[in-house]
């Protein structure tokens, strides 16, 4: 187990092992346990006191399914908090298999010129320049990084807006056919990526030097039992390998939940051209592929590849969050409109989910009208051009409402909502305000308890419990870096000994699934702690007032969490004296 710092101010790479510390932690906890340690609560997030964390998940790099996630860390230049995003693709798998615990970038390259860091099959990192690849779309990078050091390689790498060091920038990383379609989106961390001067991280896929199992034959039979669990689950098994997550369009809008129309309405008109069944039609009638094995070591197959009518590669798995965003809340019910969409925001590298709302709230301010497709494509490529209405898109929806005077902005702590209407399920409300990273639908989402009808979607009664259990889940499901649609089998008894037992046979040790949450706890404490140092308070745990004002359609209800809810989602001596 080692960490690689790399100091993008004099160049130079240390490598070392990893503390005793920050044993067992991986993903998501190990970057808010590094983040805590050393990186100034109130520094500049575009200054060189920020520190950009790429960490795979504690099973990263081992056999168990769907663990090739890729978290990716920093202080965010968005929400101005603690922020882990995290992307799928090879990337993370990788660096697991190479023994990397965390990539930290530091420091900053003032000289305006960019690099790439190379690590080779034995781990050893290099910084390569990199002028070539300036302004160049994620696409472009990729292809002229693999032709020239080898196709086995895992890339992750910023498009011209993490060079702008706009907010809403992504960090792209490769999927399993070299294409940069899955994203590391949220919280602006491709902007922090630019202001270091770094363009790529890529890693060589035929690393084999992964920490060791403790225990390979007692890992071997629960990694197979968790496998088994993730395949009879309805979700992961059977609705995701048809329709990917395109098949939660249909029953969120059943339940009035879609946000359209920037958040005006609970259901869009039309919503069925853009659903996940139609989707599928129209990808076999071009001969494009429904299902996909888009990230290393996955076996539910969620993802796709978009074909336009010549049957040509659009974009890489053409998903929910996407379709609803450019989609859902702009009233766009073309599906060829909304892979353009996500292509581009692919290739400058930019979070679909904050650049559709903040469309969507450019439209609702009147600059354009709901349903203009041409429009929404013209905006985002005003962002590549760099013009001053580009930037201004960029800075992602709350700089959108601020210049069209505009009150209806659907963002927590300046990160948009996701495709979860938070008046129509009442417990996505609390996970939006109380997240410590924004508004964040995996950091929490209690669709599932809504759509099995265990929990009312629209009656504040369980919902903060249900979304602070889904909380602390997340937070560990992330720092172990499982994919969080394999987390779907954690449901069953048998999937949750199944994924309790891998977790032990890695470490050696004897936690039970009660100790193993425990993890989730710890992960979010250190995250609110780093936030309560940076200036942030429960008053800031808040949705916007027109959530509380505004009933929406067809259900017309309003959010009914109130602050005082709200405020004991955490407060976990209260919970654990109860």
């Amino acid at each position: 187990m080692k960490l690689i710092r790399v100091n993008m101010s004099d160049k130079t790479i240390h490598q070392e092992p990893t503390p005793s510390k920050f044993m067992g932690l991986g993903g998501r906890g190990l970057i808010a346990m590094i983040i805590n340690d050393e990186v100034p609560p109130m520094c500049d997030p575009l200054g060189p006191e920020n520190k950009l964390i790429f960490a795979p998940g504690l099973l990263g790099g081992t056999q168990l399914i769907n663990t090739s996630r890729i978290a990716v860390g920093a202080k965010s230049p968005l929400t101005g908090t603690i922020k882990e995003s995290n992307a799928g693709g090879t990337f993370g798998d990788a660096a697991g298999r190479l023994g990397i615990t965390a990539i930290i970038i530091e420091g900053q390259d003032l000289s305006g010129e960019l690099h790439v860091l190379k690590i080779d099959k034995a781990g050893d990192p290099e910084l390569v320049p990199a002028s070539e690849l300036k302004a160049m779309g994620t696409y472009g990078t990729v292809e002229k990084l693999l032709a020239t050091h080898g196709e086995k390689h895992a890339v992750m790498c910023i498009g011209p807006a993490g060079e702008f060091r706009l907010p809403t920038a992504s960090i792209q990383s490769t999927d399993t056919t070299g294409n940069p379609c899955r994203a590391a989106g949220r919280g602006g961390l491709g902007a922090v990526m630019g202001s270091k001067g770094l363009k790529a991280v890529m890693i060589d896929l035929r690393g084999d030097s992964s920490d060791a199992v403790a225990d390979p034959g007692k890992f071997a039979a629960a990694a197979k039992a968790f496998a088994k669990a993730v395949r009879e689950n309805p979700f992961s098994g059977e609705v995701m390998p048809k329709f990917g997550t395109a098949g939660l369009v249909a029953p969120i809008n059943a339940l009035g939940g879609f946000p359209s129309y920037n958040a005006r309405k609970g259901v869009l008109d039309g919503w069925e051209k853009i659903s996940g069944e139609h989707m599928a039609d129209l990808i076999k009638k071009r001969g494009g592929k429904t299902t996909h094995q888009g990230c290393a070591k996955c076996i539910i197959r969620c993802s796709n590849q978009f074909v336009d009518q010549k049957g040509k590669y659009v974009t890489g798995s053409l998903a929910y969050e996407t379709i609803w965003s450019m989609g859902g809340m702009t009233g766009i019910t073309d599906l060829d409109v909304i892979a353009r969409l996500d292509f581009l925001c692919d290739d400058i590298g930019l979070d679909t989910m904050s650049t559709g709302v903040g469309i969507s709230v450019a439209m609702d301010a009147g600059y354009r009208p709901f349903g203009d497709g041409q429009a929404a494509i013209e905006m985002v490529e005003e962002i590549a051009k760099g013009t001053e209405f580009g930037k201004m898109l960029g800075q992602g929806p709350v700089a959108v409402g601020k210049f069209f005077n505009h009150h209806r902005v659907p963002v927590v702590k300046g990160q948009s909502i996701s495709g979860y209407d938070p008046r129509a399920l009442q417990g996505n409300a609390v996970t939006y305000a109380t997240c410590p990273m924004g508004a964040d639908h995996t950091a929490g989402n209690v669709v599932t308890e809504y759509v099995t009808g265990k929990l009312d979607p629209l009656k504040p009664e369980g919902q903060v419990e249900a979304s602070r259990n889904n909380q602390i889940t997340m937070a560990m499901v992330d720092s172990i870096g499982l994919c969080v649609l394999a987390s779907s089998a954690l449901s069953s008894p048998e999937g949750r000994q199944a994924f309790t037992d891998t977790v032990n046979a890695k470490l050696g040790t004897h936690l039970s699934t009660e100790e193993l949450m425990d993890m989730g706890v710890r992960v979010i404490k250190a995250e609110r702690e780093f936030n309560r140092k940076a200036g942030f308070t429960n008053k800031d745990d808040r949705l916007p007032r027109f959530f509380y004002e505004e009933p929406l359609p067809p259900h017309n209800t309003v959010v009914q969490i109130t602050d005082e809810e709200m405020d004991q989602t955490f407060d976990f001596e209260r919970i654990v004296a109860k």
